[in-house]
């Protein structure tokens, strides 16, 4: 859709003026874009998946351009990832400082400032009365596998139960406990033993069924689960489940393990999207959003089950020095504006996704808490979930300037950065719908 001008959103890039968004002045993709794609289709792996044929110059806040000039509003985030929006200028301003003094020097082995200063902050922002460790990495995916082995470590114990519709990563132990899509496994068996699945939500199932015909509870080390499920569809748990399964890990001795990757950081209106249901886990795992796109993860547990000697786990790039001063930037700003932003525009978001969904037939079960919310997408003439129109209603806002991502088997996500403004949700909203009525 060319010329797409109407009630922009003026933004500044962190050196100087980006310029209104939505904006598109070309087909999509264009020139340079579909050059740049046709070098990637040669040289990359054919496992990166790529939703639309977007093909990113820079950013700034809310607003990306493309390398031809386009802009779009923002509504994926790097999926969840740019918290503070894209480049804001004091993540800019200390990575730019950090880089003058220390790149890289290896936490595991020696000491330096801003790591120490991370793992404080993620101590001491964890709830509940214990003292807490931190472990650093580059990754979410990372942190779920040291936390993997901190569990089995700590409890000598070596079972671990995770959902169906989990994501926890790709690397071996990761993949394990993952069970969101099938050719995210397929092929690489054997994966890492003694993990099985129970369904999201269900305690009972784990108590009449896992605990009775497969492995006994005092041979579980952790129970791994999303407060909110990403990657599974952004679905909000039971209002009791996350308490019943606190009281379970209780009743049996097994640690609980909230992977908050990509629900953390302020996405949803709190630090933890667990402390909307009254909860304090063992171990939390944190990622994405906490350095505002620089690779940095996090291992978060009671001081008292970190408890594994030297030598045990480390990292030549966990807590990299330039990621640390990222994140303690990204934090600050998260704390002093961005998070109670997004406890403010979720509600909003959800309320105007309800309205859309009342008028689209296409679209239904709006849900989320903050800035992290979905709806699902159905056949218009069968009422039944329909994955193929959600990838045309994504690709549709695209071609109008917004990106969105989807999730789960039918579902489309909006994720955008915390720092987006009520304006700029408005706008989005408004093209979203336009999509919609597009395709009826």
């Amino acid at each position: 859709m060319l010329g797409v001008k109407k009630e922009a959103i003026e933004t500044h890039h962190a050196d100087g003026w980006i310029g209104p968004a939505p904006h598109i002045v070309t087909n999509l993709p264009g020139p340079n874009a579909t050059a740049f794609i046709a070098r990637d289709h040669a040289y990359s792996s054919p496992s990166y998946t790529r939703d639309v044929p977007l093909v990113v110059k820079r950013g700034a806040g809310s607003v990306i351009e493309d390398v031809d000039g386009n802009r779009f509003l923002d509504f994926a985030a790097g999926i969840a990832v740019c918290s503070t929006g894209h480049c804001h200028p004091k993540v800019v301003a200390a990575i730019e400082n950090q880089t003058r003094n220390l790149i890289h020097i290896c936490g595991s082995d020696f000491y330096y400032p801003p790591m120490v200063d991370v793992m404080e902050k993620l101590a001491n922002l964890a709830p509940g009365p214990a003292k807490k460790r931190v472990f650093l990495t580059n990754s979410g995916t990372e942190a779920v596998e040291a936390a993997i082995k901190l569990a089995r470590f700590h409890s000598n114990r070596k079972w671990i139960i995770s959902f169906y519709g989990a994501f926890h990563g790709r690397t071996m132990g990761a993949l394990s406990l993952t069970c969101s899509k099938v050719r995210q496994k397929e092929k690489f068996g054997p994966l890492v033993p003694m993990v099985t699945h129970a369904p999201y939500g269900e305690i009972d199932f784990i108590e009449n069924q896992l605990f009775k015909r497969q492995v006994s509870p005092h041979e579980v080390a952790a129970i791994f689960v999303e407060a909110v499920q990403g990657e599974g569809g952004y679905i909000l748990p039971p209002p009791n489940f996350l308490a019943d399964l606190r009281a379970l890990c209780d009743r049996h001795g097994i640690l609980l393990v909230c992977d908050e990757i990509q629900s953390g950081c302020g996405r949803t209106g709190k630090w933890f999207a667990f402390e909307h249901y009254g909860i304090i886990p063992d171990i939390i795992t944190v990622a994405k959003g906490i350095a505002s796109g620089m690779p940095l993860g996090a291992l978060i547990a009671r001081e008292d089950i970190m408890d594994w000697p030297p030598g045990a786990q480390g990292s030549t790039f966990g807590g990299n020095p330039v990621c640390c001063a990222a994140a303690m930037a990204t934090l600050e700003l998260v704390e002093t504006h961005f998070m109670s932003n997004a406890a403010t525009l979720g509600p909003k978001l959800v309320k105007s996704l309800e309205s859309i969904c009342a008028e689209r037939r296409a679209v239904g079960n709006p849900r989320g808490l903050g800035l992290m919310c979905a709806i699902d997408v159905m056949s218009r003439k069968s009422g039944k979930p329909d994955a193929k129109h959600r990838d045309k209603i994504i690709r549709g806002a695209f071609d109008r300037g917004l990106v969105l991502l989807p999730c789960g088997d039918y579902s489309i996500r909006f994720c955008p950065p915390l720092c987006i403004n009520e304006t700029q949700l408005e706008v989005g909203l408004r093209l979203f719908d336009e999509t919609l009525a597009s395709l009826a």
